[in-house]
């Protein structure tokens, strides 16, 4: 009797197993590297060039956010502190820290001509999406919702996954983020309850007219 089957589906099982085994080592390598912080950068702390704590500078002595990252009302894009900045304060408090030496180069008694700061970028968005940090701000939306209790952190680290579906959980549910204007900045401030939260931000997105896109067009521009 004549096989039924061609002799090249002999072959069959091993390739089967083969693609399989492919198959299954690419899923897992992609959830792997998609699903974890590598990813997202969720915990991201790179060394900075100056150690700076927010911890000290921001819950211990009182400084405001505004202080340092002056252009975040009006403009769409966080500025990093200038050397001026820094030495607004540190021609007088420890003036000869060796921790602040990148700084003073920098400054070079005033003619700042020296070599920059080259501060390591933490929270990066893709160029493609557009977000303005402006528009959030004036809006209730607290630094806390992105970055965290910075105000503790010794060396800041990125404290949310700052992803797509994350984008829209709140721009779909903004009540849960928006606080009183006066608060924005009060990284320790926090709503009694879940209910109080809502409450509030119900209130001030009606008030507003807080609308946020949650179609593409919203941000990838």
């Amino acid at each position: 009797m004549a096989n039924f089957f061609p002799k090249w589906t002999n072959q069959l099982p091993w390739k089967v197993v083969v693609c399989l085994s492919v198959l299954t080592l690419s899923i897992a390598a992609a959830v792997t590297y998609y699903f974890t912080p590598k990813y997202t950068k969720v915990g991201y702390q790179p060394t900075q060039p100056v150690p700076f704590s927010h911890a000290l500078h921001v819950d211990q002595l009182g400084m405001d956010c505004r202080t340092c990252h002056s252009f975040v009302e009006v403009a769409s894009h966080s500025n990093v502190p200038s050397v001026q900045t820094c030495m607004s304060c540190h021609t007088q408090i420890k003036p000869d820290s060796p921790k602040l030496a990148p700084v003073r180069a920098a400054w070079n008694e005033g003619k700042m001509d020296g070599p920059p700061v080259n501060w390591v970028r933490i929270h990066r968005l893709p160029d493609y999406v557009y977000f303005n940090h402006a528009a959030h701000v004036n809006r209730g939306v607290s630094c806390f919702s992105c970055h965290g209790n910075v105000n503790t952190m010794e060396v800041v680290y990125q404290h949310e996954p700052q992803s797509m579906s994350w984008c829209l959980d709140c721009h779909r549910q903004p009540e849960n983020a928006l606080r009183p204007p006066s608060e924005v900045f009060n990284l320790n401030w926090k709503a009694t309850s879940a209910h109080e939260q809502y409450q509030l931000g119900s209130k001030f997105k009606a008030e507003w007219g807080v609308n946020p896109p949650t179609d593409c067009g919203g941000c990838h521009r």
